[in-house]
């Protein structure tokens, strides 16, 4: 470690929906310190399909981390010369006046709707259908946090004096101001991503999220300053009092920076829960109608993004209903079962034998009656045919929003980027480069939001000119994968021939199952339901 009068070091946080984690970061890319707080219940469900948290949970767990950090760092501590903080996105806070919570946090992971909604303006319905997102609009409306809390808790609706994302909240424990980064304003709120800035009232998009303006917030550019730690939050952190804290963005911003992904020409790939493929791009451009490109962690720069949401949560519901087998084995060898799993990758061959898998499991707004399937079963598929199935799948449904990208955009990606737990195995990444046919790359850490977050710091700071300087000096690359020609070929034939003719061919089934189901449904929505928890 080095010395104190060392060099200048960034404190970054990132709270994630599993755990929260605290870095000390130096100008070269390496993080000296690290403390990690792996939650216990990352999330509560009072009822089905509700994603809930104490938003003082996520700050307890920021303290503890800090704590812990500081203790680990000694004297190195005084080296942080700012603080960034990362965290996930479309996660809602309510407070008082008073800046205290009035109810739990709704996470993204969150899929309850709301019923009973004022109709949409002729205006605006007009508009949406011209352009074939009405039905999308509906389905928006109902899985907004805000018109839930709206409908069914009036009373905490009154009483909201600001309608926060979780990194605002965070923010004003820090600093005392409500203020975030454009880059953090990512959900179900009425914010216009193209002008950086919360949407007009006269916005026909407006109606989407109802969100008076008085219950709305300042917002900054990445690299502006979000306020000072003040003294009680530094005697709750080991944070010094005074210290700078930098807007930043969202944890998937910051992985997209911290991997380096700067232009169109690379695109970042996460395998986390929701998997992703997004690319940064200086001019906006929506990768699907109506769905917004997000403003990125670089100043000035946009995040196309296309999202599988049940991406490698599907890896976890795999384990659970099929891979007891090797859960037991990894507790007994102190090892993950997914290393086990990965390891029996190379066992079925590319394609799965005939397996194909579309893991669109959940419903969005591109998707609004979408339905996982699995296509081609045959005696001589096994459960590991399945597991690869599952890795393929998620990896054709990437790829299938890459070419939507390039075609958009007008654009060429000639590098891939990855990052989030999936991009820990080598099989996983070798597969991905065969599927792409495109070189996959790893960076020296696994925490890419972090290292992202810390280099606008370190630009904001003087100590690189920009944020583009700061990530070709602290990103390296420490693994490559290479294409394999001949099984590229056969996975552009199946994509081409098979996967994309899947979903177009099963819509019509997706779209009369939902016609039955809510039909068969309507007499129990007449029942009396049960009253909302607070």
């Amino acid at each position: 470690m080095s010395e104190q009068g060392g060099g200048p070091l960034v404190l970054t946080f990132d709270l994630g929906t599993q755990s929260a984690r605290a870095m000390l970061v130096d100008p070269a890319g390496n993080i000296l310190y690290k403390a990690q707080r792996r939650y216990e219940t990352p999330y509560v469900s009072p009822q089905p399909d509700w994603a809930e948290q104490d938003p003082d949970f996520y700050w307890r767990e920021l303290c503890a981390a800090s704590r812990e950090l500081k203790e680990k760092a000694g004297p190195d501590w005084a080296r942080a010369i700012a603080v960034t903080l990362t965290c996930i996105r479309d996660t809602c806070v309510c407070v008082d006046i008073d800046g205290k919570p009035l109810r739990p946090a709704i996470l993204w992971l969150d899929k309850r709707e709301a019923h009973g909604l004022p109709r949409i303006p002729a205006a605006g319905k007009a508009a949406f259908a011209a352009i074939g997102m009405y039905e999308s609009v509906k389905l928006q409306r109902r899985m907004s946090a805000c018109n839930w809390i709206k409908v069914n808790q009036p009373e905490i609706w009154k009483k909201t004096h600001k309608f926060l994302m979780l990194s605002a909240y965070l923010n004003y424990r820090l600093t005392g101001h409500y203020v975030d980064s454009c880059a953090n304003l990512i959900g179900h709120i009425p914010f216009d991503s193209k002008e950086r800035r919360w949407m007009r009232m006269s916005d026909l998009r407006r109606c989407i999220f109802e969100v008076e303006p008085e219950k709305l917030y300042s917002v900054v550019e990445p690299g502006e300053r979000i306020g000072f730690v003040h003294r009680w939050a530094g005697e709750q952190t080991g944070i010094p009092e005074g210290m700078e804290l930098i807007a930043t963005g969202s944890d998937k911003g910051c992985e997209t920076l911290g991997l380096s992904c700067t232009g169109p020409d690379k695109a970042a790939l996460s395998f986390g829960t929701t998997a992703t493929v997004q690319v940064t791009t200086q001019s906006y451009m929506e990768p699907l109608p109506f769905i917004p490109a997000y403003p990125a962690v670089l100043k000035g720069a946009y995040n196309p993004e296309v999202q599988i949401y049940r991406g490698y949560w599907l890896v976890s519901w795999f384990k659970r209903e099929f891979a007891a087998k090797e859960m037991a084995e990894a507790r007994q060898k102190g090892v993950s079962a997914e290393q086990l799993l990965n390891r029996r990758l190379a066992e079925v061959p590319p394609g799965c034998e005939g397996l194909l898998f579309q893991p669109y499991f959940t419903p969005g707004i591109a998707m609004p009656t979408a339905r996982g399937s699995i296509v081609g079963f045959s005696d001589r598929h096994t459960r590991i045919h399945l597991y690869r199935a599952i890795i393929e799948g998620v990896n054709y449904a990437l790829l299938d929003g890459l070419r939507t990208l390039e075609k958009r955009g007008g654009f060429a990606v000639r590098e891939l980027y990855a990052a989030g737990g999936g991009a820990q195995s080598d099989e996983i990444c070798q597969i991905t480069a065969n599927m792409f046919g495109l070189p996959v790359h790893r960076i020296q850490t696994h925490e890419a939001s972090g290292l992202g977050s810390s280099m606008v710091a370190f630009a904001a700071k003087g100590v690189y000119p920009d944020m583009q300087a700061a990530a070709q000096a602290m990103v390296r690359v420490k693994d490559r994968f290479e294409p394999e020609a001949a099984q590229h070929r056969l996975y552009e034939a199946l994509y081409a021939q098979v996967f994309q003719k899947v979903f177009p061919r099963l819509l019509p089934l997706y779209k009369k199952e939902q016609a039955v189901e809510e039909q068969f449904a309507a007499p129990a929505a007449e029942q009396p339901q049960p009253a909302p928890v607070p």
